[in-house]
């Protein structure tokens, strides 16, 4: 048992380390971070049905996006704009958890509901339209093509990019809300929505929150197995 906790933990350590160097490859690596900012805005969309609309999400080559949506009350703006960090953070945790539980069928169809879902009902602009067709063409292709060990390194791939840039993005935004609040994207439009909490507080919110859901992602997912 204990040879296979290494074994598993090495694997795990390699995976991630190769996020992170895939992740900061000029150009090519703010394409795989676009994982992560997929979800991202599906976070903010998903919860902006609730009590409103979504007119569209955008998708950038420098790895942004932006949802574009209309509320009627306080409490749906907050709630959305609470959504995109937490909702791909509990992603990353939730990919791993599936791993951990020998799940890859059902992970291959949440990434595919993504990607489709955005296709067909939310992003217009053209970089996004390419970006979720070349990703889908090429998971698929990938998944056509691979054997089960291919399959399985390929999910595991995906899930250590999306944990690595969640923390990361998370981070990102907790630094520019201390540099520069009004710059500090969801943070800085909670801060204007709450009045009593600055741009900083949401912004280590969610960077603590990614730090929780990687660790227990890590410990609670494929860990366990």
């Amino acid at each position: 048992m204990s040879f296979v906790r290494e074994k598993f933990s090495a694997k795990f350590f390699l995976f991630l380390v190769i996020s992170v160097l895939l992740i900061h490859i000029p150009f090519m690596g703010n394409y795989f971070r676009v994982i992560n900012t997929l979800i991202h805005e599906s976070g903010h969309a998903f919860v902006a049905l609730l009590g409103g609309n979504v007119e569209r999400i955008s998708l950038f080559m420098n790895s942004e996006g932006a949802t574009y949506s209309n509320q009627s009350t306080w409490i749906g703006s907050f709630f959305t704009g609470l959504a995109g960090y937490t909702f791909a953070s509990f992603s990353a945790f939730l990919f791993f958890l599936l791993l951990g539980r020998k799940k890859q069928i059902l992970l291959i169809d949440i990434i595919l509901g993504f990607i489709f879902i955005n296709l067909f009902f939310w992003v217009r602009n053209p970089y996004g339209i390419f970006w979720l067709s070349s990703f889908a063409a090429g998971f698929l292709f990938l998944l056509i093509k691979g054997s089960q060990g291919f399959r399985d390194h390929l999910l595991m791939l995906i899930a250590s990019i999306l944990l690595v840039d969640s923390v990361q993005s998370a981070y990102e935004i907790f630094y520019i809300s201390l540099q520069s609040p009004q710059s500090a994207g969801d943070a800085a439009n909670l801060a204007n929505l709450t009045i009593i909490f600055p741009a900083p507080f949401w912004g280590a919110l969610f960077f603590f929150q990614a730090l929780w859901f990687c660790y227990y992602g890590l410990k609670r997912g494929y860990y366990k197995t």
